[in-house]
């Protein structure tokens, strides 16, 4: 290019990489709407597909170049590859094949996003964080647990970007970026997992800065009122570098969906996603971490025993489930007695190994009774059994604390609860819709139309345009789900998704997710099996 591409992106964005990101995603649910709307999903045009959902066009020649824009409104400053004033004059767009066309807009969005996560990173820095009267009413260590390392972040950044920057000044046509993702994933992007597992402290120290100095509650006020902001908080600010990171992956999914099949740009492809994926990894579990210890120290104080007395803190070992269920008592020919009591409460702590069975007593705590590893508990539904026996199910104890077999009848509060339960308790069981280990089965999808934020171990946290595959659901409203770009599974209420109901479009969803995966042949076995609670 012979103008300077870095004011081009700056001129061209105009979005904060907040708002960049939201768009972009809202304008995938659409897209996605529009094609499950098709009778026939094959005469989608090029212009109605997206990233996750394009099939690959044949090599038929169209005269008129297909409009592959993200956001085709007349508000949008969004800007395309096929946008640039080079590109129009060049005349490559009359010789470009669609699909090639498509794969040069997911290289350059790859681009300009991080041109927008740049600028919002340089703005969390020089206006937040470098604010003299900030600056004066933290204490040093105060400041370090909030901006952590973001500068070693953002320094990491700008060489990124400038390195895609020069690919894209090489040729109007761009070769490639995935080659320039997996070296600065490799060299350069430990940064983010320093940055991310600091997120338990940083937000709690937010939390508590905010209530105990008004002076920091004025000032972070009045700086996100400034309209450089444009209505963003400062805490979205602070966790972009985790948002970024899993985005990244995903944008190197959507290149990897278009690039030809066995080819070099195919195996740079797969090489940035399996590096990325690592780093996310290794992300989410620095955040787990530091709160699993905490939340096992909390617990660990709270027991006493019954029977013989059991460690809990274990460095592999971590919640998964907890919570109140109601036990049949006696044996089953004092059910009908009016005088006993049909049920009585215990508490069931259900960790990652093991099983702990207790009763609640005064003072916050609560006595064992039993316990079991995880590996040794079965459970069965009871069906048709009378409303005073609705959503009651039968776990097995292999073998107990006494080393004997045991086993109780259990009422939980609602179908979703005993079904959670259930499936936390016996993770192997067979849920009611098959999962995509196989190709010959169509599994119910759906897409994810607003965030959520899990509130309980079990259940999963979901992004905007998420696609999962349903693999239970209740009466109640919840949906269990195994999203499709990483195998996470979890609960979720059905009011934060739409149902994915055209069949050729599922099948495309499961088509893409084995491709992004068969670099890795042991992972497409553990497709839907996998279970990361």
């Amino acid at each position: 290019f012979s103008c300077n591409l870095s004011d081009l992106l700056c001129s061209f964005l105009g979005l904060l990489y907040q708002e960049y990101r939201d768009k972009s995603t809202r304008e995938e649910i659409e897209t996605r709407r529009l094609q499950d709307s098709q009778t026939d999903p094959e005469e989608t045009s090029p212009s109605e597909e997206t990233a996750s959902e394009a099939e690959p066009t044949s090599t038929i020649e169209n005269k008129a170049p297909p409009q592959i824009n993200l956001l085709r409104n007349s508000n949008s400053r969004f800007n395309l590859w096929q946008d640039l004033p080079e590109v129009q004059s060049s005349g490559v767009l009359s010789i470009l094949q669609p699909d090639e066309i498509k794969l040069q807009e997911a290289m350059f969005e790859l681009v300009t996003s991080e041109a927008s996560y740049y600028k919002s990173l340089n703005l969390l820095v020089s206006h937040f964080m470098e604010n003299e009267r900030l600056k004066k009413i933290l204490h040093q260590s105060e400041a370090h647990i909030l901006f952590s390392n973001v500068l070693d972040v953002m320094a990491v950044s700008e060489r990124f970007l400038l390195d895609l920057e020069q690919r894209v000044e090489e040729n109007i046509v761009i070769s490639d970026v995935c080659d320039i993702v997996y070296q600065h994933t490799v060299n350069h992007f430990s940064v983010y997992i320093t940055y991310v597992s600091n997120q338990t402290y940083q937000e709690r120290a937010y939390k508590q800065l905010l209530q105990d100095k008004p002076a920091f509650r004025e000032v972070i006020s009045q700086l996100e009122l400034d309209p450089k902001c444009k209505g963003l908080s400062f805490s979205s600010f602070l966790i972009l570098p985790f948002q970024r990171i899993t985005r990244l992956k995903l944008l190197v999914q959507n290149i990897l969906k278009k690039v030809e099949e066995k080819s070099d740009r195919e195996s740079t492809a797969l090489d940035a996603h399996k590096e990325l994926e690592t780093v996310v990894k290794a992300c989410n579990e620095g955040v787990r971490k530091m709160s699993r210890t905490e939340q096992m120290i909390s617990i660990q104080k709270k027991l006493e025993f019954k029977i013989k007395s059991v460690p809990i803190i274990s460095h592999s070992r971590w919640l998964l489930k907890q919570g109140e269920l109601q036990q049949m008592n006696g044996p089953k020919t004092s059910r009908t007695l009016r005088t006993k009591k049909l049920f009585r409460e215990i508490y069931l702590f259900l960790f990652n190994d093991l099983l702990v069975i207790c009763r609640q007593i005064p003072g916050d705590k609560y006595q064992v009774f039993d316990s079991a590893p995880r590996g040794l508990l079965r459970v069965e539904e009871l069906e048709d059994q009378g409303q005073s026996l609705a959503n009651v199910f039968i776990l097995r104890l292999l073998e107990n604390a006494d080393d004997r077999e045991a086993s109780y009848m259990l009422k939980a509060s609602s179908q979703s609860e005993m079904k959670r339960w259930m499936i936390s308790l016996a993770p192997n069981r067979r849920t009611k819709f098959v999962s995509f280990t196989s190709r010959l089965v169509d599994c119910p999808q759906i897409q994810c139309v607003h965030p959520y934020v899990a509130q309980q171990p079990d259940e999963l946290s979901l992004e905007l345009a998420d696609v999962l595959n349903i693999l239970d659901k209740t009466d109640d409203g919840w949906i269990f789900g195994e999203r499709l770009h990483d195998q996470e599974r979890g609960w979720f209420p059905s009011s934060m998704g739409e149902e994915i109901l055209n069949p050729k479009i599922r099948a495309q969803n499961l088509k893409e997710c084995f491709r992004v995966h068969k670099s890795d042949d042991s992972q497409r076995r553990k497709l839907g099996s996998r279970n990361r609670q």
